[in-house]
């Protein structure tokens, strides 16, 4: 069965968004921890946890991803700022041992001209503050793009800070297609040689989620635009391949594309019948 689903909002709480799902066939989504530009998050609410856990148990909602806000920034120049992304992640993951077995994804972040090695011992001295045994949440590194002072452009980045983590055990990796595919990884005409690679380089092992984007822009050129799926340069062709590749086809997918509730259920529809 496609594990697919798409992102929700989470000022409602974790019943709501997982009704949500149920009521356009999604079997998973995804959400923002907190306002993804910064903040606060809202007070933890127990009672919405625990009836979500038993409406989840019910209605086969598989692993949820949730996902970092975009101000969270573990290789910051500014000290300030990198304690915000450790008090932030802290957190999240606190609440989300609450709901064994989420994912939390986050953007490995900008090292604003320290540098890719500065930003990588940056991003995992913060991992090792983070993470601790006996943990049941799963942290992802997200493949990005590439733009400006991105870390996590290319696998070799990911692996890098992976491998500096004491608990990497708890460690896995979001692939993007948006972003994999405007980083220069050729997914549309060579998807089995950008696996390889991955394999090569990270390892199959570690890739626990994907986020299913069509991209506005055209191959290699560094933007993170997400599209519509078939509505961009990847192409409808290319993601039948990739929902049914075996290395991905049994991976949770999420959509991540400029759209409301109902254009997400027109996608998930769309990918299930391209699902064999």
């Amino acid at each position: 069965m496609l594990t697919i689903g798409c992102h929700l909002s989470s000022s409602k709480g974790y019943l709501a968004m997982a009704k949500e799902a149920v009521s356009i066939n999604a079997n998973t989504f995804q959400f923002f921890t907190r306002n993804p530009r910064g903040g606060n998050a809202k007070p933890l609410d127990t009672s919405d946890i625990a009836a979500y856990n038993d409406f989840a148990a019910v209605n086969g909602i598989g692993v949820i991803l949730a996902h970092a806000p975009y101000t969270l920034n573990a290789c910051a120049a500014k000290e300030d700022l990198r304690d915000f992304a450790y008090r932030v992640m802290t957190e999240d993951i606190s609440r989300l041992e609450l709901i064994p077995g989420t994912m939390y994804n986050f953007h490995p972040g900008s090292h604003v001209k320290q540098g890719t090695e500065k930003g990588i011992e940056l991003i995992s001295g913060m991992l090792n503050r983070v993470l601790f045994d006996g943990m049941q949440t799963t942290v992802l590194l997200e493949t990005m793009a590439g733009k400006g002072s991105e870390v996590g452009g290319r696998f070799e980045e990911l692996r890098a800070i992976i491998d500096r983590v004491e608990l990497r055990q708890h460690m896995g990796v979001c692939l993007d297609t948006c972003h994999v595919y405007d980083g220069e990884y050729d997914i549309v005409n060579d998807l089995d040689g950008v696996l390889d690679e991955f394999d090569r380089v990270v390892g199959l092992e570690r890739l626990k989620a994907i986020h299913i984007n069509d991209s506005k822009n055209p191959f290699g050129s560094h933007k993170d635009r997400h599209e519509k799926i078939g509505e961009g340069s990847i192409g409808i062709d290319a993601f039948e391949r990739i929902i049914n590749h075996p290395a991905l086809r049994d991976l949770p997918f999420y959509l991540e594309t400029p759209n409301e509730l109902d254009g997400y259920a027109r996608e998930i529809a769309l990918l299930r019948l391209l699902y064999k």
